[in-house]
């Protein structure tokens, strides 16, 4: 996420490393920089102008502290800026007192829009709420099918007539939400591949007709400044209470998620993080920010992990790790966790740092690599998992046919799990201080990161080898080693 915009950041930051010192000259020269690099983000040209204008203003007003580098000092003014830039925020919802509460989604074609009346259904379950789905969207097809589906799926009612008039559908709605005691109806409204008469005509007879209460926008992010002017068409004409940007995870420009609060006045209230239906999240400018800059998001991987890691098993965990024990199934068990929380390339993307390590995060397939990985451990045998050190060429070969993977992957493994094993154990001897300064040098030399070392590129290639290419380096290591086993018989011999 924000791949293009972070390397660019980075950049431009590293203009004010190399000055050492910092002066009014060289702030205005790194700051251009910084200026381009919002720009090539896609972010609205006269929300840049003003956002270089305040942040030109504290940074060459900045009084400069001797501990901290200067470009870290610019970073400060940078990332509280974006924050004031996407803020203030409010993500929630208001909730009427009496009948139930109507929230209108509108947005063009493409948008996500349906995915999203999901997502929210789902989210406003988990707090205890009781949604109808409502199928106005009449002009796409099968919205409606694709909208029960997804009803379905949430265990949510859905309401759909016959009808060719989506008023009469969100009125009809009502007294559904009546007779089935649901509290919060969430309109599905048709969308259009741009902003046109038609499309706002039938909005405003739906929000005349049935008066919602919240009557958000639905922005893809990946559409940029088109997806911002969009937004300021549709809250000129219904006045707007929100946006929820989608498909921010497949972002890389960050230009809608920076543009769209400053050109329309309107606050972002939810993000799209995926395609699944729990995938939906509160606007966070801090977290979105700290992304942006290579910082990580601690809270939302902490927050992935609560979702999924059962407690208990983590508690056998952790005394087993305290007393110096890890083996492979632990390493699996592990592995599995971590791919319940999501995309491993997103979970990086969370790691303050993991951008700064030398490991190319593009050349690298991470999900393809944990499944090789557990491809690997699952074609041992439950000895074998228990104590690597069984591991001899035959087993590897074993192992290797059984994974679909050549035998020095799996020499490869047992050697980088041996490295890890043997810090577990080291750690479980030390001291809480010991573990504090070992713990901060891991970032730096990634000697233990699974994502660093088990999933870097073989060394020398730059990318992983496809299978054909690791057939033909096993066949080839098999031609030296009979060659090499016929010579020693000759000596013998």
């Amino acid at each position: 996420m924000f791949d293009d915009l972070q390397k660019r950041l980075s950049s431009a930051f590293g203009q004010f490393r190399a000055r050492g010192l910092l002066t009014e000259a060289n702030i205005k020269d790194g700051l251009r920089e910084v200026r381009t690099a919002l720009l090539e983000a896609d972010v609205n040209l006269q929300v840049v102008k003003e956002f270089m204008e305040k942040v030109g203003e504290r940074a060459v007003g900045q009084q400069l502290i001797k501990s901290v580098r200067p470009e870290q000092q610019i970073v400060k003014v940078v990332h509280d800026e974006l924050i004031e830039l996407m803020g203030p925020v409010d993500p929630s919802i208001r909730f009427e007192k009496t009948g139930p509460t109507i929230i209108m989604l509108c947005g063009l074609q493409g948008s996500g829009k349906t995915t999203t009346c999901g997502k929210l259904a789902r989210l406003l379950a988990s707090q205890g709420r009781k949604p109808l789905l409502v199928a106005a969207d009449l002009q796409r097809p099968a919205a409606i099918e694709q909208l029960k589906v997804i009803g379905q799926q949430l265990q949510v009612p859905v309401f759909s007539e016959p009808s060719s008039n989506p008023v009469k559908v969100c009125q009809d709605a009502l007294a559904e939400a009546n007779r089935q005691a649901c509290d919060t109806i969430i309109l599905d409204t048709a969308g259009r591949l741009h902003v046109d008469d038609e499309l706002m005509a039938e909005l405003k007879q739906i929000e005349k007709k049935v008066k919602p209460h919240q009557v958000f926008f639905v922005c893809d992010a990946l559409t940029g400044q088109d997806a911002v002017a969009s937004a300021g068409s549709f809250n000129e004409a219904l006045e707007l209470d929100g946006v929820i940007i989608t498909k921010l995870d497949g972002d890389a420009r960050g230009g809608a998620a920076l543009s769209v609060r400053k050109v329309t006045g309107v606050p972002v209230k939810f993000v799209g993080m995926g395609e699944k239906l729990d995938k939906l999240q509160p606007f966070d400018p801090e977290r979105i920010v700290g992304q942006m800059l290579g910082m990580g998001d601690i809270v939302g991987l902490v927050e992935a992990a609560q979702s999924v890691v059962d407690q208990e098993e983590a508690q056998k965990q952790q005394e087993k790790l305290a007393k110096g024990k890890f083996d492979l199934n632990d390493f699996r068990q592990q592995i599995t966790q971590m791919k319940k929380m999501g995309s491993v390339r997103d979970l990086m993307g969370k790691i303050p740092g993991l951008n700064q390590m030398p490991v190319n995060l593009d050349e690298i397939d991470a999900d393809g690599e944990v499944q090789r990985i557990q491809g690997i451990i699952d074609s041992m045998t439950p000895e074998e998992r228990r104590n690597p050190n069984l591991i001899d060429i035959s087993r590897r070969r074993r192992i290797s046919a059984g994974a679909g993977v050549d035998p020095s992957d799996i020499s490869a493994l047992v050697k980088q799990f041996d490295a890890m094993a043997a810090f577990v154990k080291q750690m479980s001897q030390m001291t809480m201080l010991d573990k504090i300064r070992a713990m901060s040098g891991l970032g730096r030399a990634g000697a233990f990161n699974p994502g660093a070392r088990l999933m870097a590129p073989k060394q020398g290639t730059g990318k992983r080898l496809t299978p054909k290419e690791r057939e033909k380096q096993r066949k080839q290591r098999e031609k030296e080693e009979r060659k090499k086993r016929r010579d020693e018989r000759g000596k013998e011999g």
